[in-house]
């Protein structure tokens, strides 16, 4: 492939979690610079009409104990797969120049990291240094690809590559122990000190899964089910042999709302028949955080937009209709209307930590309301609107706390130390809690997963001790938002088997 071919070809981007503004990000990456300090500076451009990114970078080598090379970056969070096409500009200096993909620690030359190594002379190998400061290894992989794909998986590193088609073989796979949050990009080394190299990428194509799902989900039946919170007596409404989740209860108790496949629908909990699609127009990749508002007017949804999957926050009348835009900024998770319909209250990832804001429902300045580090998730509205219930691992553990409106306040209202608490759901009536619990150890504190034996727990409003009313196998999508009927005496939720 020449280097004019190469620009004629676009790009397609898929991406969902954590840009977080810093400065020389262009396209879908959010900064560059140099690595471990090179003699000569190197450079990073997007050509916005022909879709490519172009590096020009020196650096002595990626070996050894420390690194040198020209960066362009994105701090990202959890599992991922980064793919694209790569070419070298002219022939080279050194047969050692690389190109590729990387996955690192810190932007430190002595940094634990993984990369996709592409070297002049078309050895592929995946490179990477287990712990800060130590020697580089590798394993090498087939000789002159120029698509290749980089993926984690937990602790897994995979390098995937092919020749002019998108990679789908694994040709190399270490194991690895990164953190969490990881700097994600492209990079270039030309292997001389005195010399500045030139690359460009195409066909760039970010992948990350949903927040809080497996890599690969198994096969499972859902079932739609009742509970009676009095006497945990369970009612089937309805099973799917698919995946549905987070199931609402509208106010006049006339229908179930849940959402599948990126779209909403509602279920008679009385008569179930054909379930009803909800007209979301183009919100088509809406995920298990939606709400409908007290009067049941209105419905509220998380949807990643085509454009960068970034989930945000819209919007529209509960029988349907354009949604409207209100949060610009994502990821930005909904779980709460205030009773008089003048906020929302979501959880969002702003600067690489997740906390919990409020907007006006009709769009406007958002405002921070929690600080600390880690996870604060699944904000909800009482139904006096004079609190906003929440859990939050500051703790160590995932437990279920509340605040005032306005933030101040924050207290935590469950003390489980062999438990993590999430999705605190406040009754009607407001003199009951409904929450889901992990069991320690099973999975991080700051993880709610699916397909996990998990309960169902309630507690005073006022606080008190909480009581296990069901257990059941569920997690991710049970109740990840509000349930309750409009009587305060059950609530629906959706339990999981997997299939054979």
């Amino acid at each position: 492939m020449n280097t004019s071919t190469f620009l004629k070809t676009g790009i397609v981007l898929s991406l969902s979690l954590t840009l977080m503004g810093f400065s020389n990000g262009e396209g879908i990456f959010e900064g560059s610079g140099d690595v471990g300090n090179p003699k000569l500076k190197g450079s990073f451009s997007f050509n916005e009409s022909t879709k490519t990114y172009t590096l020009k970078g020196a650096g002595e080598n990626i070996w050894g104990e420390s690194d040198q090379f020209f960066f362009a970056w994105k701090k990202e969070t959890g599992n991922f797969s980064l793919a694209t096409k790569v070419v070298f500009e002219g022939q080279g200096v050194n047969l050692h120049r690389k190109i590729g993909i990387m996955i690192r620690e810190s932007l430190t030359g002595e940094s634990k990291y993984a990369d996709i190594a592409i070297h002049g002379d078309g050895l592929t190998s995946l490179q990477y240094r287990s712990a800060t400061g130590q020697v580089t290894q590798e394993v090498v992989g087939p000789k002159g690809g120029n698509y290749i794909l980089l993926e984690r998986i937990g602790n897994k590193i995979r390098m995937k590559t092919a020749t002019d088609k998108y990679p789908q073989d694994v040709t190399g796979e270490i194991e690895l122990d990164l953190p969490e949050t990881c700097f994600i990009g492209l990079y270039l080394c030309s292997h001389e000190i005195d010399v500045i190299e030139t690359a460009h990428f195409e066909s760039v194509e970010y992948k990350k899964p949903a927040p809080a799902t497996a890599w690969k989900q198994p096969s499972v039946t859902s079932v739609l089910e009742i509970l009676d919170v009095a006497s945990g007596q369970r009612k089937v409404v309805k099973e799917f042999n698919y995946l549905i989740e987070a199931p609402n209860w509208t106010p006049d108790g006339k229908w179930l709302v849940y959402n599948t496949g990126g779209k909403l629908y509602k279920l008679s909990p009385d008569s179930p028949g054909e379930p009803v699609h909800i007209n979301t127009g183009f919100a088509t990749s809406c995920n298990n955080d939606h709400v409908i508002s007290f009067d049941g007017k209105y419905i509220a949804i998380s949807n990643s937009p085509a454009e960068d999957y970034r989930s945000r926050v819209y919007t529209l009348p509960f029988e349907g209709g354009t949604p409207q835009l209100i949060t610009a900024l994502g990821p930005s998770y909904l779980h709460g209307i205030s009773p008089d319909n003048k906020f929302l209250a979501y959880c969002a990832d702003r600067n690489g930590n997740y906390d919990i804001y409020v907007v006006p429902f009709e769009g406007g300045r958002e405002i921070r309301l929690t600080t600390t580090e880690d996870l604060d998730d699944g904000p909800e509205y009482s139904p006096d609107g004079k609190y906003i219930w929440f859990n939050s691992v500051r703790s160590g553990l995932m437990q279920v706390w509340r605040m005032k409106a306005d933030g101040s306040e924050q207290t935590q209202m469950t003390f489980d130390e062999t438990r993590n608490s999430w999705f605190p759901h406040v009754s009607p009536d407001g003199k009951q809690v409904l929450f889901i619990t992990y069991t320690k150890g099973d999975l991080k504190p700051n993880e709610h997963l699916p397909n996990k034996n998990v309960e169902l727990r309630i507690m005073p409003a006022a606080g008190g001790t909480p009581r296990t009313v069901i257990k059941l196998f569920g997690g991710q999508g049970t109740i990840n938002v509000n349930s309750w009927s409009p009587d305060s005496k059950r609530a629906a939720f959706v339990s999981y088997r997997i299939n054979d």
